[in-house]
C-alpha cells in the first residue's frame, strides 16, 4: 500500500505547560507537491521530552503506514530526540535499557516505540527552534495550542495524499472505529471526513471536538456509544473480580497511550473508578480498579 503522493519530510515538536504539566505535540507531513497534512494531540500530564517523542512517533506511524520506499527527512528541534534515536538507543538496548551510569532510561516506553518504528529510510535532522523555520514554527504553534487546551483547526484534507487506509488506521487508533465496526461503516466514516477540507483529528489522548463529533454519521455515534458501554462493562468486571491489569492493558481499556497511564501517579480517578498502582512485576506495573460508589461505602 502506497500513498497517492510522496512524502518529502516531517516536522515535529512538543510543548508542555509546566514541565511536568499539560502537554501537546504537533506533527507536519510535507509532500513533494507542497501539500501538507497536520496532526496534533495532547496529554493531561506530561513533560516536554515526552511530547517531543510523541510527535516523532506520530510521524513514523504515518511513514510506516504509507509503504513508501523513498527516503524522507524528519526535522526536530529536540537534540534529545535526535541524539537518542541516532546515537544513544543502541547502547541503551545493549545495557537492558540502562544509561551509561546504570540508571533506567527515562521515557523508556516511548523510546521503545520510536525505535520499533524507526527506519533506515528516515534521515533525522536537527533544526533550531524559534528561529523562523516555517515548519518548526507551525509545529510549535500546534503543540502549544493543544497543551493549553485550545487545539487549532488542522490542515487535514485527506484527498491531498493520505489514502483511505491511512485515514482508517487513524480512526481505529483514536477509538472512532473499533474491531466491531463493519467495513461499510468504516468506509462511510472515512468518506464523511474526506468530504471536509479541514478536519480536526486528534491523538487518542485528546477528545474530539463537539463539532467534529456531530459531523459524524449517526451510525458512527451510536457505535461509539455501544463501544463505550462495553468498555465500562469490562472495567466494572475487572473491578468487581479484583483483577490486576498492566499499564498497557489499562491504556487499551481507557483508549489512551500507555504513557498517559504511567504519568498520572499512583492513585487517580477515571470515570466511575479509582485507579491505583499496586505493584511492579518485572517490567510491568500492575493496576487495580475500584468502583467509586464501593469506595464510598467502605469509607462509611
Amino acid at each position: 500500500m502506497t500513498l497517492t503522493r510522496t512524502i518529502d519530510s516531517f516536522y515535529t515538536d512538543g510543548a508542555c505547560s509546566g514541565n511536568p504539566g499539560p502537554g501537546g505535540w504537533g506533527t507536519l507531513v510535507y509532500f513533494t507537491d507542497s501539500s501538507i497534512y497536520e496532526m496534533g494531540g495532547a496529554e493531561a500530564q506530561s513533560t516536554n521530552n515526552r511530547m517531543e517523542l510523541q510527535a516523532a512517533i506520530q510521524a513514523l506511524k504515518v511513514f510506516q503506514a504509507s509503504g513508501q520506499t523513498e527516503s524522507v527527512k524528519l526535522y526536530t528541534d529536540s537534540e534529545y530526540v535526535k541524539n537518542g534515536i541516532t546515537k544513544w538507543v543502541k547502547g541503551w538496548k545493549q545495557k537492558g535499557w540502562k544509561t551509561s551510569q546504570g540508571k533506567p532510561v527515562l521515557n523508556q516506553d516511548l523510546w521503545q516505540t520510536l525505535d520499533e518504528l524507526n527506519s533506515s529510510l528516515v534521515q533525522w535532522e536537527y533544526v533550531r527552534g524559534h528561529n523562523g523555520n516555517e515548519g518548526n514554527e507551525r509545529c510549535d504553534k500546534i503543540a502549544r495550542a493543544f497543551a493549553t487546551g485550545k487545539p487549532l483547526a488542522l490542515r487535514q484534507a485527506l484527498n491531498l495524499g493520505i489514502p483511505p487506509m491511512v485515514a482508517t488506521n487513524h480512526l481505529y487508533s483514536t477509538g472512532v472505529l473499533d474491531n466491531s465496526t463493519t467495513p461499510e461503516l468504516a468506509q462511510t466514516t472515512v468518506q464523511s471526513l474526506v468530504s471536509h477540507s479541514d478536519v480536526v483529528m486528534t491523538d487518542s489522548l485528546t477528545s474530539s471536538s463537539t463539532a467534529a463529533t456531530e459531523d459524524l454519521p449517526r451510525e458512527v455515534r451510536v457505535a461509539q456509544l455501544r463501544n463505550l458501554i462495553e468498555t465500562l462493562r469490562i472495567a466494572d468486571e475487572v473491578a468487581s473480580q479484583g483483577y490486576l491489569i498492566s499499564s498497557s492493558e489499562l491504556a487499551d481499556l481507557m483508549d489512551v497511550n500507555a504513557s498517559a497511564v504511567t504519568s498520572r501517579g499512583d492513585n487517580w480517578p477515571w470515570r466511575n473508578w479509582i485507579v491505583s498502582r499496586v505493584r511492579r512485576e518485572g517490567n510491568q506495573i500492575l493496576w487495580q480498579l475500584e468502583r467509586v460508589d464501593q469506595v464510598n461505602v467502605d469509607e462509611d
